[in-house]
């Protein structure tokens, strides 16, 4: 969802990237969005096996679509450094990592009000 020029976090999945957590994710969704939002991702064949066709659009890094996401990526990497480097404050437990996880969507949803 767009708040101003910052779009709002409305679903969360945590793993690999294949089709568990892409399914995972799709679910997390509202049911509001699976019915109308479109995605735009990369061209990666999770995506393609989990998302409906009229729901996925599939786009190249350089047509600017995957923009938003990859700063948001960005932004998890900076904000939570147990997702960057296991040496230095890595959670042993996964509950934690999804916490934090967890934690920083509802943080960052409640800044953008």
């Amino acid at each position: 969802m767009v708040k101003g020029n910052l779009y709002e976090i409305v679903g969360v999945a945590v793993g690999a990237r294949d089709e568990v957590p892409a399914r995972q994710l799709w679910d997390s969704l509202p049911p509001v969005y699976r019915q109308c939002a479109v995605c735009s991702s990369d061209f990666w064949d999770a995506y393609a096996g989990v998302l409906p066709s009229k729901r996925h659009r599939p786009v190249g890094k350089d047509s600017g679509q995957t923009s938003h996401s990859e700063r948001l990526n960005n932004t998890l990497r900076q904000r939570i450094s147990r997702l960057v480097c296991k040496m230095l404050s890595f959670s042993k437990k996964i509950d934690n990592q999804i916490g934090a996880i967890w934690y920083f969507a509802h943080h960052y949803n409640a800044s953008l009000s």
